[in-house]
């Protein structure tokens, strides 16, 4: 099975045999890149997503899956490539956050708002479906400081989240109600994109009890197949380990839903700087 897709039956198996509750919910499989799932019990075709694709992984249901393929690994390449970044370890990623909450905790809904980021400097998988699309950056000065670093990674983080947002208003669109973000792999140790999936989305995230979804959810397919449950649906109502869950603030909304605004502007004038001749 791909991969994403194990990783979305660990995260959302609880739901395989209720499928009103699990077309609200939707699997973040998020590491080097970031892959969306969802299921539907119709077919809901949308632009920029692959599939849906029909009995992919539960039966009966609609899959379809978006992302974007570089988020972990963009944020690498920020801290790689900054004259005041290193060679990108947990350490070092750890360092960065620390200091962003030091400086978020004095200067508040200021820190590095003038910064703005598009992250599609490998490309742009969903909703966009533009492998050509190039990141952008706005708002850089000469600081080539250790804070100025934290302030790009920040805003880098921003964008990832805002990126699932696009990808969220895009599959809206489509038909989908979703409203619930269950993210596993490697960014739930960042506790900044965890806050961010969550605040700048509006949706409310769920984190399983598990350090390996992918695992879990390979092994809840393997449990079936072995006949120690009838189908998926038993089988990840009983391997299901729980999970915490974050509400998203409501206090942050306003702040977001302005650099979403600004974060389409910044589509739109990248389309029109490769428009001109």
């Amino acid at each position: 099975m791909i991969d994403a897709y194990a990783g979305a039956i660990g995260a959302l198996g609880a739901f395989a045999g209720q499928p009103e509750k699990l077309e609200r919910q939707l699997a973040l499989i998020a590491g080097t890149s970031s892959c969306i799932v969802a299921f539907s019990k119709q077919m809901k075709p949308g632009f920029g997503m692959w599939g849906p694709y029909f009995e992919a992984v539960l039966g009966d249901s609609w899959l379809i899956e978006g992302g974007q393929s570089a988020t972990g690994a963009l944020l690498d390449h920020i801290v790689r490539n900054h004259s005041a970044g290193s060679e990108p370890d947990a350490e070092v990623h750890g360092a960065i956050v620390k200091r962003i909450q030091e400086l978020r905790l004095v200067q508040g809904a200021d820190f590095a708002r003038r910064l703005h980021v598009l992250p599609d400097f490998h490309g742009n998988r969903s909703p966009l479906a533009d492998p050509h699309a190039l990141g952008v950056v706005s708002g850089l000065t000469l600081d080539a400081s250790f804070d100025d670093l934290c302030r790009l990674y920040w805003r880098t983080c921003v964008s990832i989240a805002l990126g699932i947002r696009h990808i969220l208003e895009m599959m809206k669109k489509a038909g989908y109600d979703l409203d619930t973000l269950h993210v596993t792999g490697g960014h739930v140790r960042n506790p900044l994109l965890m806050e961010l999936y969550s605040d700048a989305t509006g949706c409310r995230v769920v984190v399983p009890e598990t350090n390996d979804a992918v695992l879990l959810g390979t092994a809840m397919i393997s449990a079936v197949a072995g006949g120690l449950y009838p189908n998926l649906g038993a089988a990840g109502q009983a391997m299901y380990p729980g999970g915490h869950e974050r509400q998203p603030n409501p206090e942050k909304r306003a702040g977001y839903d302005r650099d979403y605004r600004k974060f389409l502007m910044l589509h739109r004038h990248r389309a029109e700087l490769e428009a001109a001749v």
